[in-house]
């Protein structure tokens, strides 16, 4: 049997069965290199996926359209959203990968959101910088259980007042375990403080995962 077409402009590094894979969602302008430095320090031997976004935004690459900024197409959201599943699907086959945990940024926080609330299977779990709630009106989905990290920036200029908190409650009505961080020099850009709360969070999870405290 034929291995699954990957529909996405892509980046893999394999890493041990032990380790979940991370599935790495660049921002506005990244491709599927921008967080490969981010996702080695953050999660060292875990393998790595990285899909470019399709979308391009005056030559800029994203997951999703918007019609400006802080005012996104719903509509394009949920069916990039699903598409973007499916991709981790098609790639999970092809690698033999079990459900990865996703860590985006700006952008790619946003549509993993948005995969998490649609297609809540489609990941374990997901460490989320930047977000902004991705659908007026979520859908509340089975999480049972997933760990999720939202990191903010105190002075954040880009994303809408409270929408972190907005997100962090819809996503505990989904049954998420949901960690809330708010970096107090932090703006929209990703910083080392970003570096530290996501690798201890990740190691957090990796120890559970092993049954060690």
């Amino acid at each position: 049997m034929a291995a699954p077409e990957l529909s996405f402009i892509h980046h893999f590094e394999p890493g041990p069965a032990a380790a979940v894979p991370v599935l790495l969602l660049h921002g506005t302008g990244g491709d599927e290199n921008a967080l490969l430095p981010f996702g080695r320090l953050v999660a060292p031997g875990h393998a790595l996926l990285s899909p470019r976004g399709k979308v391009l935004e005056q030559g800029k690459a994203r997951y999703f359209r918007r019609f400006a900024e802080g005012i996104l197409d719903e509509d394009d959201v949920r069916a990039r959203a699903v598409e973007l599943a499916d991709f981790v699907a098609a790639a999970q086959a092809v690698h033999d990968l079990p459900p990865p945990i996703a860590i985006g940024f700006s952008n790619g926080a946003n549509i993993a959101a948005a995969m998490l609330f649609l297609r809540p299977a489609a990941l374990a779990g997901a460490a989320l910088l930047r977000p902004m709630m991705p659908l007026a009106k979520p859908p509340v989905s089975d999480l049972g259980g997933k760990r999720v990290l939202i990191v903010s920036g105190a002075d954040d200029p880009v994303m809408p007042a409270g929408d972190d908190e907005r997100l962090a409650r819809q996503l505990r009505l989904s049954g998420a375990v949901v960690r809330s961080e708010i970096l107090p020099r932090g703006g929209h850009d990703l910083c080392a403080e970003d570096e530290g709360v996501v690798a201890a969070w990740m190691a957090r999870l990796s120890r559970a995962a092993s049954g060690r405290s």
